[in-house]
């Protein structure tokens, strides 16, 4: 979400009993600041609401008059870059024993230890008479930088996880589309499911949010999860940190002027075999390095993926259009003019271990993402020595990255939710079988989420 999130003011609440549930995928873990997932807040001493912190864990905080009410954060940890989770705080402060108070769920599991435990005080009246926030602190602090979807409050009424989700014949936590809940006077329902007004409740009270910003609609879902490139991989020039900026559910990269060069962020999704298609836009700045790179770049530094004698991926580097995959080779220039808003596409073709490129639809070096075993036009097939194709065995991942000390580059990745950062494609192409791509898909190539894994991969 990004600097968006949604409000609204709000009286008459039941200030004893509530219940919040919502499904959520995390965004950069290490931002450095706090997440507000939401937010009842009337001023800075009087506010409550369920934070996902820079060390990864959650915790349910509140303050009435600069007092803390209630401090439960937990002792697990949660670092699935690529997964959904689904939360529900249950709230009754009548209740006498205190660990009744507030129960705290994740994926339908009651949290029962934690680092810092506070429990309200019985009959505690919580400051929900004030503006619902969600993805927020307040109006200009601590946004959230991941995704949500089905965000359920009901007023004056304490509901468990079960009421919300339930377990499928897998053994998998799944989302109740349409749970049976009683919402009460301010309580609310967003699916996000509107693209025109998402900030619409489907509670049947009409308790309707404003949206603060720009708010995009997504096509990853608990159900179908889609690849985002993940913060948490990345490696590093001298094993310097200079803390890149990843935004947009983790699509968005900006060096942010600094020396970036610490390396890459790889997808969540990596693939052994199948077709798969993506694309990446250069926003500003020509020092990106954009391709595939293998899971055991996890163990070596980004120098070594340049450097070192084994093929650790390949990519196109911006600054001159140039290919490089082995040992620092550079295959030249790719015969095209670098321009900030060109759009990358990229087909991996796992069957037969190559890759080919595109760029605003013109694929370079020749290629044919649909040749086969011949591979015309693959990438790799620039080299010089060594392998004219990928590895097989080991998992490919998507990658992109700052490449150039002390530049500043912006890159936005399009999975097939259809949007580069918060901008949606100009005119779709074709064969997205349910995904959104700004040119066409190549046949026999997917997106790369988890149902096409299952299907294609």
């Amino acid at each position: 979400m990004a600097s968006t999130y949604l409000s609204k003011s709000q009286s008459s609440s039941n200030q004893q009993i509530f219940t919040i549930s919502c499904w959520f995928k995390i965004g950069n873990p290490e931002s450095g600041y706090n997440n507000y997932l939401n937010n009842f807040q009337s001023d800075s001493n009087n506010r409550i609401g369920i934070i996902f912190v820079d060390n990864q864990d959650f915790y349910f905080y509140g303050l009435n008059s600069g007092v803390t009410s209630v401090d439960l954060e937990t002792s697990q940890k949660f670092r699935d870059i690529n997964g959904w989770y689904h939360v529900v705080v249950k709230v009754d402060t009548t209740q006498a024993t205190a660990s009744d108070r507030v129960k705290i769920y994740i994926n339908g599991t009651q949290v029962t230890s934690f680092t810092v435990e506070i429990y309200p005080t019985q009959n505690l009246n919580f400051p929900t008479n004030s503006t619902h926030y969600i993805g927020t602190y307040n109006a200009s602090n601590f946004f959230w930088t991941g995704l949500i979807t089905h965000y359920h409050y009901t007023d004056g009424y304490a509901y468990d996880a079960s009421t919300f989700g339930e377990t499928d014949a897998n053994g998998v936590w799944k989302p109740k589309t349409s749970p049976s809940v009683t919402y009460g006077t301010n309580g609310c329902f967003l699916k996000f499911e509107n693209s025109g007004s998402m900030g619409t409740d489907s509670s049947g009270n009409a308790n309707n949010f404003t949206v603060n910003g720009t708010l995009t609609q997504t096509v990853d879902t608990p159900s179908n999860v889609y690849a985002t490139f993940n913060p948490l991989w990345r490696a590093r020039v001298n094993n310097v940190d200079n803390s890149p900026y990843m935004s947009n559910g983790n699509t968005t990269f900006n060096s942010q002027g600094v020396d970036a060069r610490l390396a890459y962020f790889a997808s969540t999704l990596g693939v052994t075999s199948g077709k798969w298609y993506w694309e990446i836009k250069s926003q500003s700045g020509s020092g990106g390095g954009l391709g595939v790179c293998y899971e055991s770049m996890q163990s070596n530094t980004f120098a070594q993926f340049w450097d070192n004698s084994a093929l650790l991926g390949c990519a196109i580097k911006l600054d001159g259009n140039a290919f490089n995959g082995k040992s620092g080779e550079n295959a030249g220039a790719l015969g095209v003019t670098y321009t900030e808003g060109d759009i990358y596409g990229f087909a991996l073709d796992m069957d037969n271990y190559a890759l080919y490129a595109h760029i605003n639809g013109t694929y370079v070096n020749s290629g044919v993402p649909t040749s086969g075993a011949s591979r015309t036009g693959s990438l790799l097939n620039l080299l010089t020595s060594g392998l004219a194709y990928l590895n097989s065995g080991e998992p490919v991942f998507p990658f992109f990255a700052d490449l150039n000390a002390g530049s500043h580059t912006e890159l936005k990745a399009n999975f097939g939710n259809g949007f580069f950062g918060t901008t949606a494609v100009s005119s779709a192409g074709s064969n997205g079988n349910g995904s959104i791509f700004e040119f066409d898909c190549p046949s026999g190539f997917y997106a790369l989420n988890t149902k096409n894994l299952a299907t294609y991969g």
